[in-house]
């Protein structure tokens, strides 16, 4: 069935596969357990849709979408079909937790500026993402404006008449899998039982320091992540 498709009545299904009403309920429970239902109240089970994204993290696929000045993500699901949609939730110079001041070689609570961000396919949340950088190299720049940047951060970061010019050479990303938190799942509009992904990875300039580390929570039903990596 497709996407958004509502299901047959209880009745009807109960008689196509020669079952009781009860256990076509329990089945329809199941199913909605897994994720793939969705039920309303008067209106019966609906398939629930999952837009589904592929993330290629690659050398030659970030300087291809850097070319055409459009934010990796948002590249990467237009090619797929999708409407991408990135929404700022916030903007702050704050200090730095632990974790992060660690990447970005800083003592524990140093001002970094922060950017809090949510994705979005057709309309549904798929993951969210905060961004942080050295307050000494963002502060003053369009990275710590509350507004979208054309191109993304990294074309403030890289532009060669810009504040900043730093080129962004690697990243190293450090995942882990796990239940989400309350308020995650409501962002990210979670059913029970459905993991996420946490993505920390770390951007590094050409001169290997670090400038950025993004924070990532991404819905497991809704990401496939492949990484290529160039060993010579």
């Amino acid at each position: 069935m497709a996407p958004a498709e509502r299901l047959p009545s209880e009745h009807e299904l109960a008689e196509r596969y020669n079952t009781s009403r009860p256990t076509v309920r329990r089945a329809i429970a199941v199913l909605r357990a897994e994720g793939l239902l969705l039920t309303e109240q008067g209106r019966g089970a609906f398939v629930r849709p999952t837009p589904h994204v592929q993330i290629l993290l690659s050398g030659a696929s970030y300087r291809r979408h850097r070319t055409a000045g459009i934010p990796g993500f948002n590249a990467q699901a237009m090619e797929q079909g999708h409407v991408p949609e990135q929404r700022i939730r916030a903007v702050a110079t704050v200090g730095a937790p632990a974790e992060i001041a660690a990447r970005l070689d800083l003592d524990d609570g140093a001002p970094v500026v922060m950017r809090r961000r949510l994705f979005l396919l057709n309309g549904q949340p798929v993951s969210s993402c905060d961004s942080y950088y050295p307050a000494d190299m963002a502060e003053g720049t369009p990275i710590s404006e509350p507004r979208k940047i054309k191109g993304g951060v990294h074309a403030v970061i890289e532009d060669p008449d810009g504040p900043i010019r730093r080129q962004v050479a690697r990243s190293v990303d450090d995942l882990v899998s796990r239940m989400p938190t309350r308020e995650e799942a409501s962002d990210l509009d979670l059913l029970p039982g459905v993991p996420v992904l946490r993505i920390l990875r770390t951007i590094y300039d050409s001169k290997d320091r670090p400038v950025e580390v993004q924070d990532s929570v991404a819905a497991a039903d809704r990401h496939t992540l492949r990484y290529e990596v160039q060993m010579r």
